[in-house]
Order: C-alpha cells, then structure tokens, then sequence
C-alpha cells in the first residue's frame, strides 16, 4: 500500500468510515460524492476527524482520477460513468469491505442471502459472543467494517452481514466461514440480470480453500446446486427434511447431524422468534458456529435468549385486541411472503414503497386467505393493486393512501378483535424514507399515538 493514492466513492456512513481507517494507515485520500447539492462546508464541521482532505462533489473532476484505487461505497453501481471513466484509467475498484479486509486482523464469518441476513448476523453475534470474548458484528447490519478495523487484533471474532452490493467489490476477502442463506430476485434494477445478482452472492466463497467452509440452504435449488461444485467445506441446512450431515428442522426440534450421531440443538418452542423462515437463520447460525468450534451448549444459550431484530416481524403493541407487527425490513416480495405466512391471525396487510422492478405474484398468492385488507402506497402501490386483482384478491379489499399514517389508520379502522396489522411493505422504503429503519420507526410511533 506504501504510495498508493486513495479517492473514497461515497459521502455516507461507509464512505466516512472508509475515509477514516485511510486517514489512519496514514494514506494518500480523496474524497468524492456525485451529489452536486452535498454543502462541503456543513460536511466538514459535521466529520471534524477527517480533516481538510480534498472533497469534490458534482462531475467528477480530472484531478480526482488520479488516483490507484477507488474506494467504493455500496451504494455506487459498478455501471456508472464515472465509475467506468476509472476502469479504463486502470484504477483499482475496491468495496468497503476490501477495504477493511486488507487492513484489519481477526478472524471473519460473513452472511449473505436475499432475505434472513441480519437476524442470522445478528444472533451468529450473540452466539460467537457465548465462546469468545472480542466479537464485532459489522456490514450491511449498520455498522461499517472499516469503522472497527482500529481495534481488531488476531484474537477478534468478525461477524459480517454482506449484501450483493458489497460482495460486487470483494478480490482478496475470505472468510473463515460464509454463508449464502437463499437467493431470490431483488435488486434487479441494479444487477439488471438474476445471473449478475447471483454471482455477486456466490462471490463470498470465491477465495475460500478446501479447509475452510461455506454454510448453504438445501432447500434453495439454486444454492444445492452451486453447493455440488465447490471446493469448499459445505455445510447444509434444511427446514423440510433430515439430514445425514448437517442441521435440520424435524417437527418441534432443529437437530445437527454430524454423520454419526444427531444432537438436539433445541426445541422451537424455546425461541423467541417464530416462523419457518427464522428457524432457517437459526440452523444457518448454528452451522456457522459449529463449524467454528463453538460448542453445542453455548449454541443453545444462545438461541433461547435471542430475541427478534428491530423492524423484522417486530411485535409492537396491542390496541382493542389488535396486534400490531413491524416488518419495515421486509423489502423485497420473499421477505414479505415470509412474515404473512407468520402471521397466527386474520391481517390488515400494509405494502408498496418504492420500485425495484420486483414481481409481486408469489407475494399475493402468498396471501392464502389470510389477508383481510391490502392497504398500498407507494410508488408500486397501482402495480401491486393490478397484480393482487389478477391473481384474484378481492378489489373491494384493497385500500390506498397518500402516507404511511393514513395506511395505518385506515387499517385500524378495518380491523376487529383477534386481527393483525402487518407492516410489510414488500420494497424499499426510498422516495418516501430514507430507509427501512426511518419507516419502521414511523410505523411504531404511529401505532403507539392511536387511540383504543
């Protein structure tokens, strides 16, 4: 790295963080930002730690292009012209989390999937943390790796939840241990193709050796199959049937075959979190852990006392016998699927948001007859109206509103004792947020404001 020169790709959390390990290694950076609108000056006085680096924003710059390797946030499409003006001067293109990977220590599990990544990454945290006492949980779970490079040693436990936006950038990173959990269309608006969307996730085992293992879905075709081709230690889990090796879901028990013998890993009873979906990412940590060396009794410890991550089928309050249910994460029609299905009650369901070329048929047959009301908004909102009356969902039953308070109240006002109201939107939340979590602490805020 001596005399490489750096431009950072990217004003937000993953930028900073980036800018700052860089500042640390005592790096040549630059930063950039394709806002033309970004106030420099107010940027500066809010990020005083990194100094009076170049920041340039708008078109980029000749001068910026001068540089070895670009750092990009995962935001930034590998396809934008500014980012293949750098291709063709032969600048390197890294990710974040190349980033951090080159300068930091440690030891690394990191998951990946369409759907399931942040509870499996989150309770993989809670998990290494049974066994280990220096453990970082960072990634697409809101933490940026670079942000904790600083203060990893050798002894470190490193658990990364990646999207495909971050493994897009990935050359050296190699985990221990990875984990693809499923694979679904999403984000398709910026891989444009399934087969650029899939390959950007089976990027995670690209530079793992024989002895090191990667953790995979059974029951996703796609993954058993890419799974049939590796080099690496796999290690399957299934929700559908046993297992000669491997962790599986038999009835009430999730059990880890290891060839031999079957152990009891727990009962689903014990767990804080329900559904078939959260009993994969509880397999999915499980394996992760065990191939680690985490023993069976700390797994299990682990696992009662977990309970569900913010804005993921987050139970919120009851009023006049209506429960109430944050899914604000559910960003994608899979996810969405996965918290209807969920769902004990009779549910008011809340959808739309914004386009990311989703198809939202499976979501709507999905439905089963357990969803009562089908409140929109969104810019998808006519979309998935269309698509719901074509597969038969009764059009007197689909309601629409101009904002997230009025699709709650209007829900509220439809729901009877023994009713849910679901918030699972099924899309992203931009245009009308500015994330998941923004919408879904709206959503709790608004549910915990109305009136019995």
């Amino acid at each position: 790295m001596d005399g490489k020169k750096f431009l950072v790709f990217g004003a937000g959390i993953s930028g900073v963080a980036a800018c700052g390990l860089l500042l640390e290694q005592h790096m040549d950076v630059i930063l950039y930002d394709g806002n033309p609108n970004m106030d420099v000056k107010a940027f500066r006085k809010t990020h005083p730690q990194l100094g009076e680096i170049p920041v340039f924003t708008g078109e980029l710059p000749q001068e910026a292009t001068h540089v070895d390797i670009a750092v990009l946030s995962p935001g930034v499409p590998l396809d934008l012209p500014e980012v293949e003006t750098l291709k063709k001067l032969g600048v390197l293109i890294w990710g974040e989390i190349e980033l951090a990977y080159v300068f930091g220590k440690g030891r690394i599990l990191a998951v990946t999937g369409t759907n399931g990544k942040t509870t499996t990454t989150a309770l993989l945290g809670e998990i290494m943390k049974q066994a280990y006492q220096d453990v970082r949980v960072v990634g697409n779970i809101g933490i940026p790796y670079t942000g904790i490079v600083r203060d990893t040693s050798e002894d470190t436990v490193i658990v990364a939840e990646l999207s495909s936006f971050q493994l897009e950038t990935v050359h050296c990173f190699c985990p221990e241990v990875s984990a693809i959990l499923n694979i679904t269309p999403d984000h398709l608006n910026r891989h444009h193709t399934m087969d650029n969307y899939i390959n950007a996730k089976k990027a995670i085992t690209s530079r793992q050796s024989p002895s090191q293992t990667c953790v995979l879905n059974y029951e996703d075709e796609t993954l058993r199959e890419f799974g049939a081709g590796l080099s690496v230690n796999v290690v399957y889990f299934s929700s559908s049937r046993p297992l000669e090796r491997g962790i599986y879901l038999d009835g009430e028990e999730i059990l880890y075959a290891d060839g031999r013998k079957k152990q009891l890993l727990c009962r689903t009873e014990e767990l804080n979190i329900f559904g078939v979906h959260n009993y994969e990412n509880v397999m999915a940590a499980a394996a992760m852990a065990i191939s680690f060396g985490v023993s069976i009794e700390q797994i299990h410890a682990a696992l009662i006392h977990f309970e569900a991550v913010e804005h993921r089928i987050e139970y919120v309050t009851q009023k006049r016998g209506v429960r109430f249910y944050n899914d604000s994460k559910g960003t994608n029609p899979d996810a969405a699927i996965q918290a209807v299905k969920a769902m004990k009650w009779p549910t008011l369901l809340i959808g739309g948001g914004y386009d990311k070329g989703s198809s939202y048929e499976n979501w709507i047959q999905a439905f089963g007859g357990k969803v009562k009301k089908l409140a929109l908004l969104g810019a998808t909102r006519e979309k998935i109206a269309e698509t719901a009356r074509m597969c038969g969902f009764p059009n007197e039953d689909i309601l629409f509103a101009e904002s997230l308070e009025e699709a709650v109240q209007v829900c509220y006002e439809n729901a009877k004792e023994g009713d849910a109201v679901l918030l699972s939107p099924a899309c992203a939340s931009w245009g009308m947020f500015r994330n998941y979590e923004e919408r879904g602490n709206l959503f709790k805020e608004i549910v915990r404001d109305l009136k019995e």
